[in-house]
C-alpha cells in the first residue's frame, strides 16, 4: 500500500510542475493515480495523507486549467476527478471548491461540452453531488445553466435522463425567467451550434466565445480597404458564391446570446433581426438533423418539468412576470408544426393553472390580456389564447370582487370583441379572402363559433361576479339572442341560456359563479358537495330541462334508507 501511495503521489507532483512543453492529458495513468489516490484518502481517513495529497492535486488542477487553451486533447475526467476529492475532503484541508468549480465550467467544459464522455461524466458527477450543489452551491448551475443546455442540445437523448435528474438544480430566482427562454428556444440553440461546427471545425476543444469573435479582424481589414482604397465590401448575399444561402451570422445579437455559457438577465430575443430571419429560412427549406429532431423532441419535456417546478416552488411574483412571456412566445416559436403544437398546448394550461392559483394575477396583468384579445384575429395561435383568457376572465371575476374597476375595462374589452364579431365576421382578415378556400372559409366560421361562445360565457359570468355589470351584460347577450339567423346556432342558444338564467339569480350564481372565492348566498349550489350533500331547493325538472310539472314522483324515501 505504502508503495502504490508513494508512486501515484511521486507521479502527481512531476504533472503537477508547470512545465509548458507536456500536455498532462495526454499521460494515461495521471487519471488512473488522481483515482488511486482518493481511495486512498477514503479509506485510510488520514488528515496527514489528505493534506499531502491535496497539495498536489490543487497544483495539478492550476495546471490543467491554465493549459486548456493549448490542450489538444480532453482532460474534462481528470478535471472532474480532482473536483470530486476537493468537494469529498475540502473540509479537512479548508478549500473553497466554489472558484474551482466556476473554474472547471468556464475552462474546460466551455470547450469540451460537445465530447459525449465529458458530457456524460459532467451530469453523472453533477447528479452524485447534487445535493451538496443546492445547499453549499446554490447559485452555480443557475449561472451557467447556458453552457448546460449547450451540452445537452449537442449530445442529445442519450443524456436526457441524466440532464432531467440535476435539472431542478437550475432553476432559481435569477434564472428562473431566462431559463424559459432558452428552453423555448432549444431548437434554435442546436440550428446555431451546427452553424458554428459547419463554419469554425469541430466544436470540441475550442471557445465558442473566441469563434464569435474571429470576424472582427476580418471586418477591420475590411473597412481599412474601403477606406484606403475606395473599394466596397462585399456583399454575402446571394452573389457571393457561397452554397450556404440560408447561413447564419453567428456575430448576430440574437445567435451571440443563444451561444453564451453564463446567465446575465433575461435578454431579449429579436425575433425580427436579420440572423434569425435567415436561420428559420435555412431551417424550413432544408431535412432537419438528428440533434435538431431530438431537441424538438426533449424541449417540450423539459418544458413539463419547468412548470411543474415553477407551481411548486415559485413564488408568485416571478410567476406573474412569468405570464406575460408566454403570452409573447405563444406567436413566435420554431416554425414546426408539431413542436410549436406542443409548446402552445403547455404555454396556455400553465397560464390556466397559473390563473387558478392566483386569481389574482387576472387583475394584474390586465393590460397584456387586453392586449391579447385585441389580437385573436390575427392567427390562429392567438385566438387559441384569446379563447383560454377569455374563460379566465369569467372564471376568476377578472381578479376578484374587490377588483370592479378592472372587471368594467375587462367586460368592455369582452364588449368590444363581441360587438365586432356580431357586425362582421373577422376572423382571419390577416388572410386574403379573395384566395381563400371552402375548407378555410369553413374553418374560420368555426373558430369564430368557439371564440364567441367564450366571449359569451366570460361575459356572462362576469356579470354574475360583479352584478352592477348585469344590465350590459343583458344588453350584450340580448343582441346575440336576436341574430339568429346570422350566427351559428352554438352561439345563439347559449346567449340564450345565460339570459334565461340571470332570470334566477341562486341558480345562475349556482352555474356561473367562480368556482371559489365568493359569498355564497341562500339558495346557491356548492357543486363540489353534491355527492355527500342533497340539492333540494332546485325543481328537478329544471335541471332536466323539462316544462311543466316534474313528469315523476319523486320522495326522499327513494334516497333515504329506512331503519
Amino acid at each position: 500500500m505504502n508503495g502504490d501511495w508513494e508512486f501515484h503521489l511521486r507521479l502527481l507532483s512531476q504533472n503537477a510542475r508547470d512545465s509548458s512543453a507536456n500536455d498532462v492529458s495526454t499521460d494515461p495513468s495521471l487519471l488512473e493515480s488522481v483515482k488511486k489516490l482518493y481511495e486512498m484518502c477514503k479509506n485510510e481517513n488520514s488528515e496527514d495523507l489528505i493534506a499531502r495529497v491535496y497539495s498536489h492535486m490543487n497544483k495539478l488542477f492550476q495546471r490543467c486549467i491554465a493549459a486548456m487553451s493549448q490542450a489538444q486533447t480532453s482532460n474534462g475526467l481528470l478535471h472532474l476527478a480532482i473536483l470530486q476529492f476537493f468537494l469529498d475532503f475540502g473540509e479537512v484541508v479548508l478549500h473553497d471548491a466554489n472558484s474551482s468549480l466556476r473554474a472547471f465550467f468556464r475552462s474546460c467544459l466551455s470547450r469540451q461540452f460537445a465530447a459525449p464522455v465529458v458530457a456524460e461524466s459532467t451530469l453523472n458527477f453533477l447528479f452524485l453531488n447534487k445535493t451538496r450543489f443546492l445547499n453549499s452551491f446554490p447559485s452555480l448551475l443557475p449561472q451557467f445553466f447556458p453552457l448546460l443546455l449547450k451540452l445537452i442540445a449537442w449530445n442529445g437523448e442519450k443524456l436526457e435522463k441524466s440532464f432531467i435528474k440535476i435539472f431542478v438544480g437550475m432553476v432559481a430566482t435569477g434564472s428562473f425567467l431566462p431559463l424559459f427562454q432558452s428552453l423555448v428556444d432549444l431548437p434554435i440553440l442546436v440550428v446555431a451550434l451546427e452553424k458554428v461546427e459547419r463554419s469554425s471545425g469541430s466544436l470540441i476543444g475550442s471557445n465558442i466565445a473566441s469563434i464569435q469573435k474571429s470576424a472582427a479582424p476580418e471586418m477591420l481589414l475590411a473597412l481599412m480597404d474601403e477606406a484606403y482604397t475606395g473599394s466596397t465590401i462585399e456583399d454575402g448575399g446571394g452573389d457571393s458564391g457561397d452554397d450556404d444561402s440560408g447561413s447564419i451570422d453567428v456575430a448576430d445579437p440574437v445567435f451571440l446570446d443563444l451561444l453564451k455559457d453564463e446567465n446575465d438577465g433575461l435578454a431579449e430575443r429579436h425575433w425580427v433581426s436579420s440572423g434569425m430571419a435567415a436561420a428559420l429560412q435555412a431551417v424550413t427549406g432544408t431535412p432537419q438533423s438528428d440533434r435538431l429532431r431530438q431537441a424538438l423532441q426533449m424541449a417540450p419535456r423539459f418544458l413539463d418539468i419547468y412548470f411543474t417546478i415553477a407551481l411548486r416552488e415559485v413564488n408568485d411574483s416571478l410567476i406573474c412576470a412569468l405570464i406575460p412571456l408566454l403570452m409573447a412566445r405563444n406567436s413566435t416559436l420554431f416554425p414546426d408544426k408539431l413542436y410549436a403544437s406542443k409548446v402552445r398546448k403547455r404555454l396556455r394550461e400553465f397560464i390556466l393553472a397559473a390563473f387558478h392559483r392566483s386569481p389574482g394575477f387576472v387583475a394584474m396583468l390586465k393590460k397584456p390580456i387586453i392586449d391579447r384579445l385585441g389580437e385573436a384575429y390575427d392567427s390562429p395561435e392567438k385566438t387559441e389564447l384569446a379563447l383560454e383568457l377569455c374563460w379566465a376572465i369569467g372564471e376568476h371575476g377578472g381578479g376578484g370582487i374587490s377588483q370592479k374597476d378592472t372587471a368594467r375595462e375587462l367586460f368592455e374589452s369582452l364588449e368590444l370583441l363581441l360587438y365586432e364579431n356580431l357586425s362582421s365576421s373577422r376572423l382571419g382578415l390577416s388572410q386574403d379572402p379573395t384566395i381563400g378556400s371552402s375548407n378555410n372559409s369553413t374553418t374560420r366560421k368555426s373558430s369564430q363559433a368557439r371564440l364567441l361562445c367564450f366571449v359569451v360565457t366570460a361575459i356572462a359570468k362576469l356579470a354574475t361576479y360583479h352584478r352592477d355589470l348585469l344590465p350590459r351584460a343583458r344588453v350584450s347577450l340580448a343582441k346575440v339572442a336576436r341574430s339568429r339567423n346570422s350566427l351559428d346556432m352554438r352561439v345563439w342558444r347559449r346567449a340564450r341560456d345565460y339570459l334565461g338564467l340571470m332570470n334566477e339569480p341562486a341558480i345562475c350564481l349556482s352555474v356561473l359563479g367562480p368556482s371559489r372565492g365568493c359569498d355564497q348566498g341562500p339558495g346557491t349550489i356548492n357543486w363540489s358537495e353534491g355527492g355527500s350533500k342533497m340539492v333540494s331547493h332546485i325543481p328537478f325538472y329544471i335541471l332536466c330541462e323539462q316544462e311543466g310539472p316534474p313528469f315523476h314522483d319523486f320522495s326522499l324515501s327513494d334516497v333515504i334508507s329506512s331503519r
